[in-house]
């Protein structure tokens, strides 16, 4: 991902929106206790993350490992630790979930289906999740509203009811070319397959390059219709 540097309009506002988002986070390690941080391990991911460790921020960082990620993503987990210090709290799917799933479905089952794919998410992401946010009062994703159709309307807080937790999206209003200016200006590891045109990278069978023009997370689920591309971890429920 290549930022011009001195496009100075770019520079001003990634500094302008880092205060704020500093500040936010501040805010939420302090009036939301216990709160947590998802690390997905996408480029938004990172910028978090060097946020809440640099800031010494009392925010648990944790990433879910459904046991199907692309090598590149493991060796991101090993940077982060000697970059930062920083040693992720991973949570796992069930193993007798994950067993029902493949012996039903096959080990490619996700391919057959959207009813499948989500079934796999479920006990690979959704599950774990559930776990990881149990007891807590605030959970900071790295979404942001121009990712997808579906993240359009992604708002900066929002309550999550089927967590019963706050609910932030502190970037939702960056855009792609500020979070990677970010990363580039405070030397951020991020994910190698970034490099290769993986714009958006989840579980590595389910994850591709995109062509250029193609939408942020058209690698994601490429088989499906757009209106579906979410794996149930951020789905609102009433």
């Amino acid at each position: 991902m290549t930022i011009l540097a001195e496009d100075p309009a770019l520079i001003n506002s990634v500094a302008e929106k880092t205060v704020l988002l500093r500040h936010r986070l501040a805010e939420i390690a302090t009036d939301l206790a216990p709160a947590v941080f998802a690390n997905s391990l996408g480029a938004e991911d990172m910028v978090l993350t060097d946020l809440i460790v640099t800031g010494k921020l009392d925010i648990e960082i944790f990433s879910l490992d459904t046991g199907r990620l692309p090598a590149e993503t493991y060796a991101l987990m090993s940077r982060l630790s000697r970059h930062y210090g920083l040693t992720l709290k991973l949570y796992y799917p069930r193993h007798e979930l994950v067993e029902t799933y493949t012996r039903s479905h096959g080990i490619n089952g996700f391919y057959d289906s959207v009813e499948l794919r989500k079934g796999c998410c479920h006990a690979r992401k959704v599950e774990p999740l559930q776990r990881a946010l149990a007891g807590k009062k605030a959970w900071i994703t790295g979404l942001r509203a121009d990712q997808a159709a579906t993240r359009a309307g992604v708002a900066q807080r929002e309550f999550d009811n089927t967590n019963q937790l706050e609910k932030f999206n502190p970037l939702a209003e960056w855009s792609e070319r500020e979070v990677w200016a970010y990363i580039h200006a405070n030397d951020v590891p991020y994910n190698k397959l970034h490099d290769q045109h993986y714009p958006s990278i989840g579980c590595a069978p389910c994850t591709r390059a995109v062509a250029v023009g193609e939408d942020v997370r058209a690698g994601r689920w490429w088989w499906e219709d757009p209106a579906t591309k979410e794996c149930g971890l951020h789905i609102k429920r009433a």
